[in-house]
């Protein structure tokens, strides 16, 4: 088989290179490892903990054992589905901070900065506000991803804003607009009642037409001859077969498949390629370098109030629940239950945000697993911007391996003094007036934990990822030898083979990363068919003149 573009990975950036390339005449192959979406545990929102845990959606990794967090293996969920990570996420939709992607362009990714890229969120973007307000100049209304907003009908989802604005931080109507900095609203890719995946949004319209074909399979290595790319070495069904590219290669496959894809075809660090007894094509240092995440910690509180989610946390709500989600696509199963949210700085010398919340009116894990106090809720906090990098590197030139991972946690003093502050100054804003009519006691950490060691302690022990691993490809100026790729998304030393997806992130951005994943997709379909981009943005993003006063 062959096709103009091959694309592997059916994810975030993926579906939305299939769907604007085959939009434009090309014909498209996607090869995807993983199989259909279909079902409640995927599509029903409130149902969120379910895929990213089950072996049927998810390839499983895990990090190396991490020396600061006692030699802990994390988990680290990656999609194996059509949809990618976008159909076994939380569904929060942040597109990031203005100076993100400023700084992008700093690090040698020309034409990513933010007046480049806002005009592509835009064109991707249907936005549903709800009435509770926004600018809608700065959205886009007519793409194929809608973005909307829970109802956020218990009263903890405003405690927790008014808490923030009472402990003197800002209130944001819209953090995806002109002022990401504040407590408000949180949005989710979700559109009546429906996970709204990069397989609803873009690849289910891709495939109706002729010219865009899925093919089930595990992509093995890209074909290269001559020093240009020519296909993809996959295996299906028993067999390994080759589908060519008439035109480019890309990879898509997340920032971990992609840098073990380009290693396991000659292209990565010369000697670590050597060790597997691998042929260079390309001697490109800095693939599966640069690896960034986000860690968080859960603050839980105790409720002296029955009125958070745990009163439906039993068989006999979920069952009620999810029947009235499967006939009406309504009521608590068409959340994601992440409706409030804050972005602030840690301190006054910061520049932008440096610490996210999600806040969830229950006490409750990833995995399922609610708090043993019963009734109680929590935020989810971390900081954006951690100094520490790992690694992913292969542990054999066999491609059903897993490649090893190595974030290399809380490496620098830095991540402590920011994790200590995380915690402190989220209990500042739960000790706010707004919140006590709700709480009782904390839960985790506790009353007692309150010194540095004791902080530290339970960091090292309950500091999770929240699943945004990015970086292993980095974009950069092709003179670069750490960079991977070149503003275009091509990959340096060999021609006919992109990268686009997380990967080539030269610095995490500020939030959850599925926006910015659908955002580099939609640019990379731009550059792949030749066109100009689009003309930049005269916007201008609110920047706190607080952190201009500290300058002076």
């Amino acid at each position: 088989m062959q096709a103009d573009f091959v694309i592997v990975g059916a994810g975030s950036a993926g579906c939305a290179m299939a769907y604007r390339l085959s939009e434009a005449g090309a014909s498209v192959i996607v090869i995807e490892h993983g199989g259909t979406d279909a079902g409640p545990f995927i599509q029903m929102p409130a149902a969120l903990s379910y895929p990213m845990n089950m072996k049927r959606y998810d390839w499983g990794f895990t990090s190396e054992p991490e020396p600061h967090l006692n030699n802990r293996r994390l988990a680290c969920p990656r999609g194996k589905v059509i949809g990618g990570s976008s159909s076994i996420n939380g569904m929060v939709y942040v597109r990031g901070h203005a100076m993100d992607f400023d700084h992008w362009a700093e690090q040698g990714a020309d034409g990513w900065s933010y007046a480049d890229v806002l005009p592509y969120f835009k064109r991707m973007e249907n936005w549903h506000d709800g009435g509770h307000g926004g600018d809608p100049t700065w959205r886009g209304a007519d793409g194929p991803l809608h973005v909307s907003r829970g109802p956020r009908q218990n009263p903890l989802y405003h405690a927790f804003v008014e808490a923030g604005r009472q402990a003197g931080y800002h209130t944001t109507e819209d953090y995806n607009g002109q002022k990401q900095e504040g407590f408000g609203p949180m949005e989710q890719t979700v559109w009546q009642g429906r996970r709204w995946s990069a397989a609803n949004a873009y690849l289910r319209p891709a495939l109706k037409r002729d010219n865009c074909t899925l093919i089930n399979g595990l992509a093995q290595r890209v074909v290269v001859e001559d020093g240009r790319a020519v296909g993809v070495e996959i295996r299906r069904g028993g067999r390994v077969e080759v589908i060519r590219a008439n035109r480019e290669v890309v990879l898509a496959a997340s920032s971990i498949n992609s840098p073990k894809l380009l290693m396991l075809s000659g292209i990565g660090p010369a000697s670590h390629l050597a060790e597997h007894g691998i042929n260079v094509v390309a001697d490109r240092p800095g693939v599966g370098q640069n690896l960034q995440d986000h860690l968080e910690l859960y603050l839980q509180m105790a409720a002296s109030q029955p009125i958070t989610l745990y009163k439906h946390w039993n068989l006999v709500s979920k069952a009620v629940i999810g029947a009235q989600w499967l006939f009406t696509k309504t009521g608590f199963g068409a959340s994601n239950q992440f409706e409030s949210t804050g972005f602030i700085r840690s301190q006054p010398g910061v520049q932008y945000p440096d610490i996210q919340f999600h806040f969830l009116p229950i006490a409750v894990r990833y995995d399922g697993k609610v708090a043993a106090e019963g009734h109680g809720f929590q935020a989810h906090v971390g900081p954006m911007r951690s100094p520490s990098r790992g690694a992913v590197s292969l542990a054999s030139a066999n491609p059903a391996d897993a490649p090893r991972i190595f974030f290399n946690y809380m490496s620098t003093d830095e991540d402590w003094a920011d994790f200590r502050r995380c915690i402190r100054l989220t209990r500042e804003i739960f000790a706010q007036e707004a919140f006590k009519p709700f709480v009782k006691h904390e839960i985790q950490p506790g009353d007692a934990v309150q010194s540095d060691a004791d902080l530290d302690a339970f960091i090292k022990e309950h500091a999770e990822s929240a699943y945004h691993p990015c970086g292993t490809c980095r974009m950069g100026r092709a003179d670069d030898r750490h960079a991977v790729v070149d503003a275009e998304a091509r990959v340096i030393g060999v021609d006919g083979l992109r990268v686009a997806d997380s990967s080539i992130f030269p610095r995490i951005t500020n939030g959850n990363l599925n926006a910015p994943s659908i955002m580099v997709g939609e640019k990379a379909a731009d550059h792949l068919l030749g066109r100009d981009p689009l003309a930049r943005s005269n916007d201008e993003p609110w920047i706190n003149p607080a952190w201009a006063t500290a300058q002076r």
